[in-house]
């Protein structure tokens, strides 16, 4: 465990209507994003958003890593294929996984609709390619 002191920001509360959702751009064209107001509410410190998708997607992201400590994904419904290093996982309605930072990983497939939440710490998560881990 980190015995690093954290300084929290100063933080507010955030409510995040789906009547008057907002949505933003994000990592891909592909999918709408819809912010729920908590990187504003917690000054940066962490970020959530509602990913959604109408057509699944035609081809795999290829190997990239995350640039955050950490992203937390629940399935709301629908299903994602992932692929690790030292496994394949299929994430479904109901189902969550939590990604550290800088994990090399694929999303090799997706349902042709589906709705996740999905939160990062800290709340600007970059996205980097890498290259495939050895035998993939």
């Amino acid at each position: 465990m980190n015995d690093q002191p954290m300084t929290m920001p100063t933080m507010k509360v955030a409510v995040a209507s789906k009547e008057n959702a907002n949505y933003v751009a994000g990592r891909r064209a592909f999918f709408k994003y819809r912010d729920l107001g908590v990187t504003e509410g917690t000054s940066g410190f962490m970020r959530a958003q509602v990913t959604s998708a109408e057509q699944g997607m035609s081809k795999p992201t290829g190997w990239h890593v995350h640039k955050c400590q950490a992203q937390l994904v629940y399935m709301l419904s629908g299903w994602v294929d992932l692929v690790f290093a030292d496994r394949k996982v299929r994430i479904k309605a109901g189902d969550s996984i939590m990604i550290p930072g800088n994990t090399p990983h694929n999303e090799t497939g997706t349902s042709d609709t589906f709705e996740l939440l999905e939160v990062s710490v800290p709340a600007d998560m970059g996205t980097e390619p890498c290259d495939p881990p050895p035998g993939h």
